[in-house]
C-alpha cells in the first residue's frame, strides 16, 4: 500500500473482526457437516452464562480487544478473560460427541483464541499467554474439561501477521469494492426517468425508513412496480446509513427472478459495481443428491475450503448478479459446492436475493450472519401477506408414524435399541388418546427422551463416516432430519404461540395397535419473527393486501413502531368492472347446484368479451367438476386446467397458454401458482372469475387454530378464516390490471361476497356491481346460456 502524499487525507484503516479474519484465513481442508446438530443461539448464550457464572472473582466476559497490523484493524470480544491468570478462554457450545468434532473446526477454535491470546499479551505487554478450549454440552448441562496451552507471545505475533497477511490483499480490494459501491449508488439515477402513479410515494417511505431505522408495511396496488420501487431507494440509502447489505426476500421463486431482473436494470442504470447473490435452497443447488455434505461420501467436500479461496476469488470479480447458473459455472470450475459457496459469497455481496427461509428459518443463515457479523442490513419482503404461513411453517414440526415405520424398516442393527424405545414411546401415546384428533398441553415427554436418544445414535453414526454399501438409507435420513427439527421445536414451545396435537389412524389390517401423528404446530409467528426484525436497520414489509393491519401486526410481532402505508391505486374504477354474483352458493353443501350456473356464467362473458380469463376455485376436486360441465355445455371453448403438483415446466406452459389476443379459458385453484405471482399484462389476461371465498376448510386443525387465536387476539374467525380467505380472493384479482392501460373484469361468485364483513376487505376502489343470473336450462337445452339480467 503506498504512503499517503503529504496533504492528502490519510487511508482509512480497514477493519475486521476476529471471527471474519479466522474463518477467511485459518480455515482448510474439507467440508463436513456430521456434527449435527448445532445449538440454537439461545442454547449457545445460555450455555456461555453458565461458564462465566461458574468462574472466579477475577474473571471478566465479553472482553473488547482490538490490534493492528500495517492498515488493517482487528476487533472482537474475548469470551473469557483472567488477566490475573494470564488466561483467555474460546467457549463454544455443543451437542453429540465431542471426539467427532472434525479437526478443521477444533482448529479454527484455536485460532480465535490464538488471536485473542496475542491481542492480550500486547496490551498488558506479557511475554506469554495461556489459551483454553472450553466446551459445554448443551443437552447435559456440562462442561467438558477445557482444552488448555501457553504460547509465547512471538509465537501468537507470528500467528497473528500470518492471518492478517493472508487476508490483507482481499481486505484492500473489498474497500476499493465498497467505495466504489458507494459512489456508484450516490450517483444512482432512477432507471426509468420518472416514477409510475404511486411508485414515488412508496420510494419515499422506503428510503425515510432506512434512515430513521423503522419497519414499514406497505400495500401497494399491483401494476405500479413495487419490486423496483423498494430497490432503488435502499440502493441510495446504503452509502448514506452505511448499510452493508440489503436482503431481497421472496416467497417464490418467481419472486427471485423478478428481483434479479430489476437489479440488472438498475445495474444498467448506473450500479453496475453492486454485487448481488442468489440464495436457493440445498437440494436445488446440490450437484451430488445421493451423496452427504462430508470427505468420505462427496467429492466436492473433499478439501473444499482449500479451493475456496479461488472459487471465492473469481466471483467476486464476476460482472452481474451471482444468480444460481453463474454460481454453478465459478464451482463446478474450482471443483466445489455450489451451494456452500453461495453461502460464502453471501457474506461479501451487497444485495443479498433469496427466500423467506434465509432470514426467518428457525436455522436462518443471513440472520445467524448478520448477527455474528454485526451487519447493518435493510431486509425486503416480496408479498409479505405470506409470511404468516410460511413462518407458521417454519417453526412448525410433524412426525408422521409412516415416516418413522419406514426408517424402522431400514435401519441397521446398532440402532436396534433406541428405535424400539420410540415404537414403544409412540404406541403408548397413541392408546393414550381418548379422540381421533387432540390437543394435548405440551411435547410428549417419554417420545421426546426416546426420539433424543435415537437421533444420538443416528449423528454418531454419520460421525463415524458410515458410506458406500453402508451408508444411511434415505427414509432412515428423512426421519432423522424431521425428528432434529421437531425436538429443536420443542425447546422454545410455549402454548402462547403453538399447540401440539396428536391425530390417530385405525391399525392396519391384523394390527391391533392404533397409529398416531404427532405434530408441534406453530399458530402465531410473531414470538420468533421478534428479534429476526429487531436484528435489522430496517424492514420494509410490501404486498398488494397487507389489510387489515391489525391481523398482520398481531400474528407477524411487527414493532409498535412500524409505519404503516397504504399506496393508492393508479388504477380508475372503470378499468375493472367487479361483480358480485350472489345468485349462486360455492358452499361444499351446495356444490353440486353450482355447477352449471357457473359454467353458463363464465361463458356468458367469454361470449360478450371474448379473450383469456383465468377460472379459481376452492380446490382441484371443486375445479374439475366445473371445466368438466363447462366442455360438456361449451366443448368448443378453449380451456386449460392447473393439475396437482405441477413441476416448472408445466407451470410455464399453464401460462404460455396465455397468449396476447388469445382467447380460452385457465381453471385454477385459489391460493396456488396462478392465483397470485403471474404477470399477464394487457390482452393475455382479460378477467378473472372467482368461485369462493377462499376460507380454509373446516377441520380439527383449523378450529383448534381459531380457539388459540380466539384466547389470545380475541378474532379467532377472522384470523384463522375471514381474513387469510379473503386475501386470496384480492390476490387472484390483482391478476387482471398489471399495466397502467390495461381493462378488465372480476367477478365475485358467492352470495357472501355481499357481506359488510366481506365487503370491508375488498379494495376501496373497486366500483363494485350486483349481477342477477336467470335460471340455467338442462346441459343441451335450446335455451341454455339464455342472456343474463343487465348488470344492477
Amino acid at each position: 500500500m503506498p504512503y499517503a502524499l503529504p496533504g492528502a487525507p490519510a487511508t482509512p484503516p480497514l477493519t475486521v473482526a476476529v471471527r471474519t479474519l479466522c474463518e477467511f484465513a485459518a480455515k482448510h481442508g474439507d467440508l463436513d457437516a456430521r456434527f449435527t446438530p448445532s445449538p440454537t443461539a439461545e442454547q449457545g448464550q445460555a450455555g456461555h452464562r453458565r461458564v462465566v457464572q461458574s468462574r472466579g472473582a477475577g474473571y471478566r466476559a465479553e472482553v473488547s480487544l482490538q490490534g493492528t497490523h500495517r492498515q488493517l484493524q482487528v476487533r472482537g470480544r474475548a469470551d473469557g478473560v483472567d488477566a490475573e491468570r494470564q488466561l483467555v478462554e474460546e467457549i463454544k457450545t455443543y451437542r453429540g460427541s465431542l471426539a467427532r468434532m472434525p479437526a478443521n473446526q477444533r482448529e479454527l477454535h484455536w485460532a480465535q483464541a490464538k488471536v485473542y491470546a496475542w491481542l492480550l499479551c500486547e496490551k498488558h505487554q506479557a511475554t506469554a499467554w495461556n489459551v483454553a478450549l472450553v466446551y459445554f454440552h448443551a443437552d447435559r448441562q456440562e462442561e467438558a474439561p477445557p482444552l488448555v496451552q501457553r504460547f509465547e507471545a512471538t509465537e501468537l505475533q507470528r500467528f497473528f501477521h500470518t492471518l492478517c497477511e493472508r487476508y490483507m490483499a482481499w481486505a484492500e480490494s473489498e474497500a476499493a469494492h465498497r467505495a466504489q459501491r458507494d459512489e456508484a449508488l450516490a450517483r444512482l439515477a432512477f432507471l426509468h426517468g420518472t416514477f409510475r402513479e404511486g411508485q414515488r410515494t412508496l420510494a419515499e417511505a422506503v428510503f425515510r425508513a432506512a434512515r430513521h431505522g423503522h419497519c414499514l408495511a406497505a400495500q401497494a396496488p399491483t401494476g405500479i412496480g413495487k419490486t423496483v420501487g423498494t430497490l432503488f431507494p435502499l440502493l441510495k440509502a446504503m452509502p448514506e446509513q452505511a448499510l452493508d447489505k440489503v436482503f431481497f426476500l421472496t416467497a417464490k421463486g418467481s419472486g427471485r427472478g423478478i428481483a434479479l431482473d430489476a437489479l440488472a436494470s438498475l445495474g444498467d442504470s448506473g450500479a453496475r459495481p453492486l454485487r448481488v447473490v442468489e440464495l436457493v435452497a440445498r437440494d436445488k443447488a446440490c450437484v451430488h443428491p445421493d451423496k452427504e455434505c462430508h470427505p468420505e461420501s462427496c467429492p466436492l467436500a473433499r478439501g473444499f475450503y482449500d479451493r475456496l479461496p479461488a472459487a471465492r476469488s473469481e466471483a467476486a470479480t464476476l460482472a452481474g448478479s451471482l444468480s444460481k447458473p453463474a454460481l454453478q459455472a465459478v464451482a463446478e470450475r474450482h471443483a466445489v459446492c455450489p451451494y456452500y459457496l453461495g453461502q460464502e459469497m453471501a457474506r461479501w455481496a451487497d444485495v443479498v436475493v433469496g427466500d423467506y427461509n434465509h432470514f426467518f428459518d428457525v436455522s436462518a443463515s443471513l440472520h445467524a450472519m448478520t448477527l455474528v457479523h454485526g451487519w447493518r442490513v435493510a431486509v425486503l419482503v416480496d408479498e409479505a401477506h405470506n409470511l404468516v404461513e410460511r413462518a407458521r411453517s417454519c417453526y412448525t414440526a410433524e412426525l408422521g408414524w409412516g415416516l418413522f415405520a419406514a426408517a424402522r424398516a431400514v435401519a441397521p442393527a446398532a440402532l436396534k435399541k433406541p428405535i424400539d424405545r420410540v415404537a414403544r414411546a409412540w404406541r403408548a401415546l397413541a392408546r393414550a388418546q381418548p379422540a381421533p384428533y387432540q390437543v394435548v398441553p405440551q411435547p410428549p415427554a417419554a417420545l421426546g427422551l426416546a426420539l433424543a436418544q435415537c437421533t444420538q445414535g443416528i449423528g454418531d453414526l454419520l460421525a463415524d463416516g458410515v458410506q458406500g454399501p453402508h451408508a444411511l438409507p434415505t427414509a432412515l435420513l428423512e426421519f432423522h432430519w424431521a425428528a432434529l427439527h421437531y425436538l429443536r421445536l420443542c425447546e422454545s414451545f410455549d402454548a402462547a404461540h403453538s399447540l401440539v396435537d396428536v391425530t390417530t389412524h385405525a391399525p392396519p389390517h391384523g394390527r391391533k395397535a392404533p397409529q398416531a401423528d404427532v405434530c408441534l404446530r406453530n399458530v402465531t409467528p410473531a414470538d420468533f419473527l421478534q428479534p429476526r426484525f429487531a436484528a435489522a436497520r430496517s424492514v420494509v414489509l410490501f404486498s398488494a393486501t397487507l389489510a387489515p393491519t391489525r391481523f398482520y401486526a398481531d400474528t407477524l410481532g411487527l414493532p409498535e413502531s412500524t409505519v404503516w402505508l397504504d399506496v393508492d391505486s393508479g388504477f380508475a374504477a372503470e378499468q375493472l368492472k367487479v361483480r358480485i354474483v350472489p345468485a349462486v352458493s360455492t358452499r361444499y353443501s351446495r356444490r353440486a347446484d353450482s355447477l352449471a350456473p357457473i359454467a353458463e356464467l363464465i361463458h356468458r362473458q367469454y361470449e360478450q368479451e371474448p379473450g383469456n380469463y383465468l377460472a379459481f376455485f376452492s380446490s382441484f376436486d371443486y375445479l374439475h367438476q366445473v371445466a368438466a360441465e363447462f366442455a360438456a355445455r361449451h366443448g368448443e371453448v378453449p380451456t386449460w386446467q392447473q393439475t396437482r403438483q405441477m413441476d416448472d415446466a408445466a407451470r410455464q406452459a399453464f401460462l404460455d397458454r396465455f397468449e396476447p389476443q388469445g382467447r380460452g379459458i385457465g381453471f385454477a385453484v385459489l391460493g396456488g401458482s396462478f392465483a397470485e405471482g403471474i404477470d399477464l399484462p394487457g390482452s393475455r389476461l382479460i378477467g378473472a372469475l372467482i368461485a369462493t371465498l377462499g376460507l380454509p376448510q373446516l377441520n380439527p386443525v383449523n378450529e383448534a387454530l381459531r380457539e388459540r387465536l380466539q384466547q389470545r387476539f380475541g378474532a379467532g374467525f377472522e384470523y384463522a378464516y375471514l381474513y387469510p380467505g379473503l386475501r386470496k380472493v384480492v390476490q387472484a384479482a390483482g391478476r387482471v390490471l398489471r399495466t397502467p392501460t390495461d381493462r378488465g373484469s372480476v367477478h365475485l361468485i358467492d352470495e357472501r361476497f355481499r357481506r359488510a364483513d366481506v365487503r370491508r376487505l375488498l379494495p376501496a376502489w373497486w366500483r363494485i356491481e350486483t349481477l342477477a343470473l336467470p335460471a340455467v336450462s338442462p346441459r343441451n337445452s335450446p335455451t341454455a346460456g339464455a342472456t343474463m339480467m343487465a348488470a344492477r
